[in-house]
């Protein structure tokens, strides 16, 4: 999802874009050159700001509660799939971006980590448990 000041938004196709310097691009869309500047998150055309956020849904998200650094983490799986491989045990001390579970779907492995450090709280699935997207597998706590 891209949102533009706050407001969903889809992407645009068919516009021609070229690098002139570090952060600055010639955009031509429709017939129209734009001039684009891009520093963090917010993108100048032709000298009108815009904040940008993009979220990509197959991503770690590194905000809301789990990347607090007090409180309860959950890790979810991602997609239906089945538990292949417990990296921890219950009581494991982990670090934030440690490997905690290993979900395979569609004949792929996907390592899930931890998004906070912590100690394994709790595992609510064993090895070979088929599960559904948003399953919790594990919580980390403080």
């Amino acid at each position: 999802m891209i949102r533009v000041n706050g407001t969903p938004t889809s992407p645009t196709t068919g516009a021609s874009v070229e690098r002139v310097a570090d952060g600055l691009y010639s955009v031509l869309l429709d017939g129209t050159s734009y001039e684009v500047r891009v520093l963090g998150n917010t993108i100048t055309v032709n000298n009108h700001p815009f904040d940008v956020e993009i979220e990509d849904p197959r991503r770690w998200k590194r905000s809301g509660s789990a990347a607090g650094a007090h409180g309860r983490a959950t890790i979810n799986s991602p997609m239906p799939g089945k538990v292949v491989r417990l990296l921890v045990q219950l009581g494991d001390q982990v670090e934030a971006g440690q490997g905690i579970v290993v979900v395979e779907a569609m004949k792929m492995q996907n390592e899930l980590k931890s998004p906070k450090a912590g100690r394994v709280a709790e595992i609510r699935v064993s090895e070979n448990d088929g599960v559904a997207a948003g399953t919790v597998l594990v919580v980390i706590g403080e």
